[in-house]
């Protein structure tokens, strides 16, 4: 069993406190997860993205945009931080002693502090549950966006069709019966 904040709902902890004694919560300091990128639904629950990058991190000293990046290839092209949720994220990071900032050139390189490991160690279930999760999504998602333009191309068809006067009822029908036929070969695909 892993370790996390009663009544916060998240999966993932970490030992800092509030000036009013309560823990702070999975989300803190990283705000919705969904901004900027493109998504096909929510990838993550307070707190995951965090682990997940303090993750990626383990593996190699990384910089802001690497992050973003190595996010994106890790759920298959489906979602991309903003910068916006990455770089507060790493600042909490840095304020909970899981990581530390060097400067390297105009950017910043962030690495895992031995603290950083003891909590993915620590946490080591989930994270593996959360990682098996997103791979699986990225193999599900690798062909959305093909999907998503066949879709957009019957939109656009259908658009043009119905700009371009009105239809009488045999039109209507052979439309319906169409978009009707296809619904049924995609329940049963």
């Amino acid at each position: 069993m892993f370790s996390h904040f009663h009544g916060h709902g998240g999966r993932f902890r970490h030992a800092r406190r509030g000036r009013d004694g309560e823990g702070f919560g999975p989300g803190w300091g990283g705000g919705r997860h969904g901004g900027g990128g493109r998504s096909f639904g929510r990838f993550f629950a307070h707190g995951d993205l965090r682990v997940v990058i303090l993750n990626l991190i383990s593996q190699e000293p990384r910089h802001g945009y690497d992050l973003i990046k190595s996010v994106e290839e890790l759920t298959g092209g489906a979602y991309s931080p903003s910068p916006g949720v990455v770089y507060p994220t790493l600042t909490l990071l840095e304020e909970l002693g899981h990581v530390t900032v060097t400067a390297d050139g105009a950017k910043k390189l962030y690495d895992i502090t031995d603290e950083g490991r003891a909590f993915l160690e620590a946490n080591r279930a989930p994270l593996d549950a959360l990682l098996a999760r997103l791979s699986g999504a990225s193999g599900e998602r690798r062909h959305m966006p093909r999907i998503m333009r066949a879709m957009a191309n019957v939109k656009m068809a259908l658009r043009m069709r119905l700009a371009n006067g009105s239809l009488n009822e045999a039109e209507i029908d052979a439309i319906a019966a169409i978009l009707d036929e296809t619904a049924t070969k995609l329940e049963r695909a």
